[in-house]
């Protein structure tokens, strides 16, 4: 399964993780960095800096529960 992390930068106490967001969508033209990064303002609200928040795609395997980052391009660094 496909999932997302979701980090904000906190330069004092280190990036933390502040969420996992699975992606269920089939049709994958519907799937975009503004739809992945709604989801974290529909949870926190819109005072979050997207400056402050970025991702990583990762892969859930669905038998172990092992997360392998895919893709350390996905990053969201404005």
């Amino acid at each position: 399964m496909i999932a997302y992390e979701f980090y904000i930068r906190d330069p004092v106490k280190g990036d933390r993780l502040i969420g996992i967001l699975p992606e269920r969508r089939k049709d994958s033209s519907r799937i975009t960095e503004k739809s992945i990064m709604h989801w974290v303002e529909s949870i926190l609200g819109r005072s979050i800096n997207g400056e402050e928040v970025y991702y990583i795609k990762v892969r859930i395997d669905e038998d172990s529960g092992d997360i392998l980052k895919l893709d350390q391009s996905s990053f969201n660094q404005n």
